[in-house]
């Protein structure tokens, strides 16, 4: 057999498991687990020390889905290492299940893929720290159930006590403890014999051990045990652990159970099933209703805040009164005004003003919005939404610290929102068009995917939702409040948003909607769409979003239908222009299909306020109904216009002056006036004590319609959307540890891995301090100045590569191997094998050069 043709020898650690992938793989580790690759590691050995730290191996572990970490917590209780018939047994059991022998050799390479598993096999090895955190122990039960072998329980019995438990059991005794411990095991492995043991036994006796086996495997007994609790002890299949305390042994535990490690092994995740189907154009004229109904909202929103909004808390955030009030003007719950709030911030439209009375106020990003066309600005609040990390969710609950979390106040981020509510929606675009999941379908799916590691996701109590179920259900309800979604289905844009196929509608079905459809998604751990990484990537599915959204809108109007009772309806979304004017004259009083306006006097006189003037408002009312215009509505503009500006407020320390001195004699008459502090100056003008804007609301409260008035007399008109902030950003999303690293960041790193681990593993001949066969003494090359320069010189001439020391400007040592290609002026360029790039060194830097092994070169 040739060199070429001899067997790879096995790996000896999980370094070298990890020295034998191909560039591929290990491409695929540093995907799934980021945190390896932060920083790049110098080596291959230093990768596989940072894979088995504590927190790197949690994490990956927390990422495994359910059959992947049942396989991950058998392999714990088995021996180590452990031949795949021996993982397979503890998970398909006796009965060898079809389904958990089909699904295994996945999970095993997941676990490979994942650096949580190496070697060949028949001989599995589960990284150690992997195997400390799910091996079982009294402090920290098995999430198997399963308790110590016979031998760990049998470390601290006496001899003599370990003989009874043979002679009892029906085995040879022996002074040797190893193998009397070893003979008892094997009785407990023996199916039959073990058969025959435990039909001797009564049946209070079996009912313990039924009750014990599946976990926990502890028990307590008294000093004096009952008859069928003695029976159990001489036999040897209760072991005392501690005084009082007893463990059914992991080889009676796995006879009892058939075997299987796992009650209830789940190799298949489940199906996520739809409850409802609609026909899709259904569904995406409903989303496309919820995301005008969104626009609206946020736009309302805004349009409360235009002249500045409520206080920001000393800890930061909106009050609970202030949420509350924002709740009753948009005419929702709390939990959804608080939704609303946190989206118009996470797309920065809304801040704080970073004043010393700090409010928050809409950003000048809001005016640039407001420009852009609907289905863009739709798209602008989806996309701001999807990779939030702030929850609204959580608003109104306790921190760490049992303090209040408050809307748009800190800690209210959750960084693995913004995976659950991709994944929630990548499962919806897994389904036909027009479906709609269960809820609890799509949780059972989600849990399956993320379970909770350890005994706590067996202690769950039923609606007792752990973050990512609660993440899930938010997602759910907010994709249908911004129209993602339309009836629980997603809709054409929201599928573009997340990168998902465009559709193809297909024929109405002919049973109509509403029919129970089960789907089932065969994709268990991969998401069925990929998620747009790259800002172009995320851009680019913004704007197919708006694209597939537009020819869903209805056409703005451009006009109203007047009505005799001073109200206007407008039968769908209106002109920016017309709104603009029309919230500014009138008032709404229902939203929905569509909006009624009611006209007031203090909405006219808020027209007139703006500079308006009442022959601009009757054109402006003939030009934009399609009605004619009511009589009574046109003697209410009148009636306002008449009286408004007739009375003047400006700043003295307030002051109103007027023309006609009866209107004022009137003012001091009434007892209402009183608070303000009214005396009069001249026939025509009163002085007040109040500030000026004191004095026109309590003028107004009166009945009259007061206008304000600048330093040169003039008439102060008061513009809308007239606050606004500096420039703000939006706030960043919290990331999950590292980002995933990208293409170049991978192909950088490995390259860089592989380099540094051909410079750490490549043999060098015999140095000082170094072991006979060439192995490095463990510190970097030391040769003179002379020694270092004719051996480089050297290698130039024969273009041999070297093994070298540098020790770099930071004070950084590290090994590299070389190609010398030139030395000169106190610099040897050279082919650097570690960076895969040439490079030029300074000599004095260099702290020692060595020749490479023959078998090396």
């Amino acid at each position: 057999m040739s060199p070429e043709e001899k067997p790879a020898a096995a790996p000896r650690s999980l370094a070298e498991a990890l020295r034998v992938r191909d560039d591929v793989s290990l491409a695929a580790l540093l995907r799934s687990r980021p945190d390896l690759v932060t920083p790049v590691p110098t080596d291959l050995t230093q990768l596989a020390t940072r894979a088995g730290t504590r927190a790197s191996v949690v994490r990956a572990l927390e990422r495994l889905d359910r059959f992947a970490l049942q396989t991950a917590e058998a392999l714990a209780v088995a021996a180590d290492p452990a031949p795949y018939g021996e993982l397979l047994r503890l998970m398909a059991g006796d009965e060898a299940d079809p389904a958990v022998t089909a699904a295994l050799p996945r999970a095993v390479a997941l676990l490979r893929e994942q650096a949580l598993l190496w070697g060949a096999d028949d001989r599995l090895r589960l990284v150690r720290t992997a195997r400390e955190l799910l091996a079982p122990s009294p402090q920290h039960p098995s999430p198997t159930g399963l308790g110590p072998t016979v031998r760990e329980a049998t470390a601290g019995m006496s001899p003599g006590r370990i003989q009874e438990i043979l002679t009892t059991a029906g085995l040879c005794s022996t002074h040797d403890s190893v193998s009397a411990v070893s003979a008892l095991g094997e009785l407990f492995t023996d199916r039959k014999r073990m058969a025959a043991l435990l039909a001797e036994l009564p049946g209070d006796s079996r009912e313990v051990l039924d009750r014990l086996v599946w976990g926990p495997p502890y028990g307590q007994v008294t000093h004096d045990p009952a008859a069928h609790l003695r029976a159990l002890l001489d036999r040897g299949l209760l072991l005392p652990t501690a005084p009082g305390t007893v463990v059914l042994p992991r080889e009676v535990a796995l006879h009892l159970r058939a075997g299987r490690a796992h009650r209830a092994p789940e190799p298949v995740p489940p199906p996520v099933e739809a409850a409802a189907t609609h026909r899709p154009q259904v569904v995406d004229a409903t989303a496309a209703g919820q995301a005008l109904a969104a626009l609206a909202t946020v736009d309302e929103l805004l349009k409360e805040w235009d002249e500045g909004g409520p206080t920001v808390l000393r800890a930061g955030g909106l009050s609970v009164r202030d949420l509350k009030r924002t709740a009753v003007a948009l005419d929702v719950s709390e939990p959804v005004a608080a939704f609303w709030l946190e989206l118009a911030y996470a797309a920065g439209l809304i801040a704080s003003d970073g004043e010393a009375d700090e409010r928050y106020a809409a950003t000048p990003a809001y005016d640039e919005w407001r420009e852009l066309p609907t289905g863009e600005r739709w798209a602008r609040l989806a996309a701001a939404w999807l990779p939030a990390t702030r929850t609204p969710g959580v608003v109104g609950g306790r921190d760490a610290k049992d303090r209040t979390l408050s809307a748009l106040g800190p800690n209210l981020d959750r960084s693995a929102a913004p995976e659950v509510r991709h994944r929630v929606l990548a499962l919806l675009a897994g389904l036909p068009e027009g479906a709609s999941p269960g809820a609890e379908s799509v949780l059972a799916r989600l849990r399956w995917e993320r379970p909770l590691r350890g005994p706590q996701r067996d202690r769950r109590a039923p609606g007792d939702d752990d973050l990512r179920s609660r993440l899930a259900r938010w997602t759910l309800s907010e994709a249908e409040l911004l129209g993602i979604t339309g009836r629980g289905a997603l809709a054409a844009p929201g599928r573009a948003l997340i990168g998902a196929p465009e559709p193809s509608h297909p024929a109405p079905d002919p049973e109509g909607p509403g029919d129970k459809l089960p789907v089932h998604h065969h994709t268990p751990h991969m998401p069925p769409v990929p998620v747009p990484a790259g800002p172009a990537e995320r851009a680019a599915a913004t704007a197919n979003a708006a694209r597939l959204l537009a020819p869903l809108l209805p056409e703005p109007l451009d006009h109203v239908l007047l009505q005799a009772d001073l109200t206007a309806v407008a039968p769908g979304p209106l002109e920016r222009e017309l709104a603009g004017l029309l919230g500014v004259l009138a008032d709404v009083e229902s939203k929905g299909g569509a909006t009624v306006y009611r006209f007031t006097p203090g909405s006219v006189r808020r027209a007139l306020d703006a500079g308006q003037t009442a022959a601009d408002l009757h054109a402006f009312l003939a030009r934009r109904s399609r009605t004619p215009v009511p009589q009574p509505l046109t003697y209410l503009i009148d009636d306002v216009a008449r009286r408004h500006g007739r009375l003047r407020v400006g700043a003295a320390s307030a002051y109103v002056r007027c023309d006609d001195d009866a209107t004022l004699d009137e003012i001091l008459a009434d007892k209402r006036a009183a608070g303000l502090g009214l005396r009069r100056l001249a026939p025509t003008v009163l002085a007040a004590q109040a500030d000026p804007a004191v004095l026109l609301e309590g003028l107004r409260a009166i009945g009259f319609a007061p206008a304000a008035e600048s330093a040169a007399g003039d008439v102060v008109i008061a513009r809308a959307d007239s606050r606004r902030t500096p420039p703000r950003t939006a706030p960043e999303p919290v990331p999950d540890g590292p980002p995933a690293p990208d293409d170049t960041l991978l192909t950088a790193a490995i390259r860089a891995v592989r380099a540094g681990d051909l410079a750490a593993t490549t043999p060098r001949k015999p140095g000082p301090g170094d072991g006979e066969d060439g192995a490095p003494g463990g510190e970097l090359p030391r040769t003179g100045a002379a020694e270092t320069l004719a051996t480089m010189q050297a290698a130039v001439l024969t273009g041999e590569a070297l093994w070298i020391g540098y020790v770099n400007a930071e004070g950084a040592a590290s090994q590299r191997v070389i190609a010398p290609i030139r030395v000169e002026g106190g610099f040897v360029t050279a082919y650097d094998h570690t960076a895969d790039e040439v490079r030029t060194y300074p000599l004095h830097r260099v702290t020692g050069v060595a020749e490479l092994a023959d078998d090396a070169r």
